[in-house]
């Protein structure tokens, strides 16, 4: 990504290019958490959604600015409380995208870390994917196959979730 007008990673400026470490950390150590797990083939759309929901995740609760490195199983616990089925996830994800567009805006070093989370959570917001409808009533007719029962169109975050809650749990 070229950014012009901002310094660079290793403070020259003149428009080179800025790599976004942050986020193609947070989305690498989300990426191995889904395929430790095995829930879904990862060129899967529910595997995308589960990867970008963790990449959030990890990406917003790194509040020092500083991704924990070999320290990543020490923050499991975080990322599971965070993912949790009763937390408002999706509203702190709002609260911590806009914190850290304020943060940017006010200290003028907008960068592509930003940028590609905003492009993620948009995703996550915009896209619905078919999936089990997880709500039915109980004691329906018997599901034979994955690709029978009712299904209902969710949002990628609201699948996402979820299942990146269960990798972290089986990792």
């Amino acid at each position: 990504m070229l950014h012009r007008g901002h310094e660079s990673t290793d403070g020259t400026g003149g428009g080179e290019l800025t790599v976004p470490m942050a986020w193609l950390y947070a989305e690498y150590i989300a990426d191995e958490l889904l395929r430790t797990g095995d829930l879904m083939p990862p060129t899967s759309f529910e595997f995308r959604a589960g990867r970008d929901a963790l990449a959030l995740t990890i990406f917003l609760s790194d509040t020092d600015g500083e991704l924990p490195g070999i320290r990543v199983v020490t923050q499991l616990e975080t990322w599971l409380s965070l993912t949790a089925y009763d937390q408002p996830w999706q509203d702190w994800v709002r609260e911590g995208m806009a914190g850290r567009a304020a943060e940017a805006l006010a200290s003028g070093t907008h960068g592509p870390d930003l940028e590609l989370a905003a492009n993620a959570w948009r995703w996550l917001e915009e896209t619905e994917l078919l999936a089990p409808d997880l709500n039915a009533v109980p004691g329906g007719a018997p599901v034979v196959g994955e690709d029978e029962g009712p299904k209902v169109w969710t949002k990628a975050w609201q699948l996402g979730l979820p299942l990146g809650h269960l990798a972290i749990h089986l990792f």
